[in-house]
Parts: structure tokens; sequence; C-alpha cells
């Protein structure tokens, strides 16, 4: 196959690594550790993994054995995000610096291909062809839920084929939830399987301080934040749009707020903030017609607006709707399957309390279809098929017309709609992402090799020179609290939400009317892989604000 210009020059970047795991090292144990919550249920679920401590990387002036050979499975679990084929490269050079006789294997097409025993082993030419570059088309990854005895037994059986020592999960929250499950399971029947997660997700939910960022987030968030700025450029040349810009991000507003510090919109919505002030859909709406109708003022009939992909369920009035809704349509499933789709409109309306009987009425017939399709495999309303965008510029238009009659408005309103998500999961990483997912790899190569499970590979002080970041580990229990999940209360890794009172979002907050009555727009431009280490390696604002540096 033939590479394009960038791709022959990029495959030869050689990601740098933390000092700590340059040569060999030793490992640096910490305190014992507890779950973020619900202490004693986590433990009680957990006994033989419960309680590790935090570990670090440090380096090893006189290694005192040689490693003897070991093989690693690795799976790739749920959406993309850019510079999995990184973590990947880094756990093979990690595991070949211990022992050239150590071995790699993958699993296809995530979770299914290691309960079904599809793999393959992955050598240093076929890795060679995936270096720096985004996709997880390399193995190839899926969504299948390991949760049950059956699955790991089967996967156990394959693992004891292929000789493998531990098992790394790279994925996002439930993922390495799951990681933590499969390694308390091994412990308990006393196998020697070591299992080791990776943070994984562009929505940036999967952080704490050990996990500073989950990989994938930076690429993902400069990828939106260049098409916006050239969706801005051209808002302002033809002076004639609104634009509404949702942004995934289902479970927090991390990449809708960083692109907002990014692009500088006249508009961005947070979900957090949506909820912590018990806003309505009302609200929202309200605000954003005082925007429009100050700026028709100014002669300026223009503007962009970002929306988190995850907003209608952070409305508590159309949360409360939803939550009715997803009983609804289990208990009577068998009536409503089948129905045209205004008669499932009204069978399903019927069901509802008045409250949200009204609130569901007052929707558009495609939205309220939207919120009525069948749920994901968690019981979430899938919220990535809900055009919020289109919901909000349709009440919008309406409430402008009424405004308009009233002598409140004299401006003309015109929306455009655009959705960003895919376009940004497989990126070819940044500098930042490439570094970072091949210290992570790196990292999980010598978390194996400790002997540790139930870890997460952790690598930290992001901020500084690559040189100085912390390379070491955190027991996954850590980061764990309950949850209810299809109506049972389960062990997950706890979210972590758009902070109200922090750094990032009070940025933001502080230029939010300024932006919202001016045209202030800013526009990153595409990324950029050669040049100054300032505009090539600059990690996320949100990062650098969280660790109080300016941007």
């Amino acid at each position: 196959m033939k590479k394009s210009a960038l791709q022959r020059v990029r495959a030869e970047y050689q990601p740098k690594l933390p000092l700590a795991l340059q040569g060999h090292v030793k490992i640096k144990k910490g305190q014992p550790t507890e779950s973020v919550a619900d202490q004693e249920q986590i433990k009680n679920l957990f006994p033989n993994t419960y309680g590790m401590p935090v570990v670090e990387f440090v380096n090893d002036e006189s290694p005192e054995r040689v490693e003897e050979p070991f093989n690693v499975g690795i799976i790739l679990s749920g959406g993309q995000a850019p510079g999995g084929h990184n973590v990947v490269s880094g756990i093979f050079d990690g595991i070949k610096h211990l022992n050239k006789e150590c071995r790699l294997y993958g699993f296809l097409m995530g979770p299914a291909g290691f309960i079904n025993h599809q793999y393959m082993e992955l050598t240093a030419g076929y890795i060679k062809e995936y270096r720096n570059t985004g996709g997880f088309d390399i193995i190839g990854s899926g969504r299948t839920k390991l949760e049950t005895p059956e699955q790991f037994d089967s996967g156990l059986k394959i693992l004891k084929e292929l000789n493998i020592k531990a098992l790394v999960i790279i994925g996002g929250d439930d993922s390495n939830t799951n990681a933590a499950v499969l390694a308390e399971y091994y412990k308990a029947k006393g196998e020697s399987i070591q299992v080791i997660g990776v943070p994984k997700t562009i929505d940036g939910d999967l952080k704490n301080e050990w996990i500073e960022t989950s990989f994938g987030f930076d690429t993902a968030c400069k990828v939106y934040s260049e098409v916006i700025g050239n969706i801005q450029r051209d808002c302002n040349s033809a002076k004639k749009y609104y634009h509404f810009i949702k942004l995934m991000g289902r479970s927090a507003s991390h990449i809708a707020l960083e692109c907002a510090l990014e692009t500088q919109p006249n508009v961005c919505i947070i979900s957090e903030e949506i909820q912590a002030k018990r806003m309505t859909l009302d609200n929202i709406v309200s605000y954003l017609c005082y925007v429009i109708a100050e700026r028709a003022k100014l002669g300026w009939n223009f503007g962009t607006i970002l929306v988190p992909e995850g907003l209608i369920e952070f409305i508590p009035s159309v949360k409360s709707l939803i939550q009715e809704l997803n009983d609804v349509l289990v208990d009577h499933a068998a009536e409503i399957e089948g129905l045209e789709e205004l008669d499932k409109l009204r069978a399903i309306h019927q069901y509802l309390t008045p409250k949200n009987a009204d609130l569901y009425k007052s929707f558009p017939k495609h939205i309220a279809l939207q919120l009525s399709l069948d749920r994901d495999s968690h019981g979430n309303v899938q919220v990535s098929l809900i055009e919020t965008e289109s919901l909000l510029s349709e009440m919008v238009a309406k409430r402008l017309d009424e405004m308009e009659k009233e002598g409140e408005y004299s401006g003309t309103f015109n929306a455009q709609h655009h959705f960003f998500g895919y376009e940004g999961r497989c990126a070819d990483p940044t500098n930042f992402d490439a570094d970072y997912t091949y210290a992570l790899g790196y990292n999980a190569a010598m978390l194996i090799n400790s002997g540790v499970t139930g870890y997460m590979s952790s690598v930290r002080n992001l901020t500084d020179h690559t040189e100085n970041w912390i390379p070491g580990g955190i027991p996954i229990t850590m980061m764990m609290n309950m949850e209810r999940r299809n109506g049972e209360m389960k062990p997950v890794i706890q979210k972590a939400l758009v902070n109200l009172n922090g750094r990032p979002y009070l940025k933001f907050a502080s230029m939010r009317e300024t932006l919202a009555l001016n045209t202030l727009y800013q526009y990153p431009g595409p990324i950029q892989y050669f040049g100054p280490a300032e505009v090539c390696d600059r990690p996320s604002m949100t990062l650098l604000l969280e660790h109080n540096k300016e941007i």
C-alpha cells in the first residue's frame, strides 16, 4: 500500500520516554489505598485486589537479575482513540527491552476475540506499519463486555494455551472496570495471570490525581478545534448563519470546554453547569435567544454555539423523563413494538406521568422518536443519536418568532447543524499523545515485569518536559464507586465530570459574556507535528490550567 508523504515521514518519529523508564527500572511502593467511595462494598467485591499501594518506577542503577522471557496479550476495547497503536508499540518495545524472546499477541476485534480465541502474534515488522498512526485497525476493537465467569474461563483457556503471563486491556472506564473484575477473578482462582489496564477515552472523563488525562483527548480536541475554527472563519465571512455544533462526550463536557478554550465561540453550553443550576430546556433556550437578540442589535446575525453530546441527560426535567421512558419501554415493550411512529408516540405518552407527558409532547416528533429508541447495552438512551443541536435551534427559532411579534427581536436567524465525533477518534496522534501513549504502553510492560495485577498504567507530571514525566501504576479499585446500571448496583470507575470550581471552567466562565456579545474567534489551525515545541508538543489547555500553567 502506498503511503502519503506525511505517513512516510511520521513513521520515523521516535516517541520520547520519561527518564525513569530509560534503562533498567525498579518499583517503589507507596501506602495502601482505598476506593474513592463505597469502601466497604468495593472491598467486599474485590477482597484479593483491594487496598494495594500506588507504585512508581525509578531508575535501577544495579539490576540484579536477567529477566526470563514471557508472553503478553492485548485487547483494544470500546471506541477508538488516537494513540492506541503507540500503546501497542510501547508494550512491544518494553517487553523486548526486558527480553528479546518475549512475545506479544493481539486478540482480534476487542474482548470478543479473547472469548472466542481469535488472535494473532504482533511482530516487529507488523507493528512497524502502525507506529504513530491513528485508529485501532492493528487488531480491531469491540464493545463486548467481559462480565461472566464463562467468558473469564474461556479467556483463561487461550491465555494458558499461548503461555501468556499478562493481559493488557486498553479501554475506557467500563473496560478498565472489566479489567479489575477479571484480575480479581483470576486471583481468587489462584491463577498467576496478571491483568493491566490502560486509560483510553477521547471524552476526558477517565481521570483523577494519578491519571491526569486519558489518551486521545488531546488529539481529538485539536481535530475538532481546527474544524470549529474553520467554521468560525466562514461564519465571520458570510455573517448570516448560527452554527450549532454538537461535540462528542455523553457523560461529561470536557471536549466542549476544551474546544471553547481553543476557539472562543459565542456560546458553549456546559452540561455539568446546567445540572448544578437545575436549569430547564426553556432556560437554555432563553439564554441563547438573549445572546442572539443582543448580537442582532449590533448588526450581527451570526455566531457559533457548542453543544455537548450528553446535554439532554443533564437537564433535570429531561433526565426525569428519560428515566421514566426507560421503564415504560421495558414494561410495555410488547405493546409498543411494531407500532407506526405516531401510534408509538401516543402509546408511550399515555403511560407517562402528567409532567413528563407534557414535556414529551412539547418535543418535535423526530426528537421524541429519538428519545424512544432502543437503549444501549448499559440501558442508557443513545444520546449520540439525539439531534440536540437541531432541537435547540428549532426551539430558538420558535421563541425568536414570538419575540419578534412582541418587538423584542429584529434580526434574522438561520441555523446550520454539525456533529463532530468520529472525525476525531482515529486521527494521527499529536506529539503529546504519541509520546504519552508510547510511555503508557512501555510503562504497562514494566508493571507486568513487576508482577502486579489489577493496576492501571499511570504516567504523571504531564505538563513538564517528557523526560520528567513520572511513570507508575494505581490499583483500579482505587478509582471505583457503586452505581446503578440496568437496575442493579455495580462497581464501576467513577467518571470525572467538569469541575465547576476548577480552573478550566472558571477561565471559560470569566470570558463568557465577552465572547457572547463580541466576535473574538480563535483559529487553532491543523495539528502540527514538526516545528517549535510550543506549537507541536503543547498539551491541552485543560491540562495546563489544571496544573496552574498559563495558556
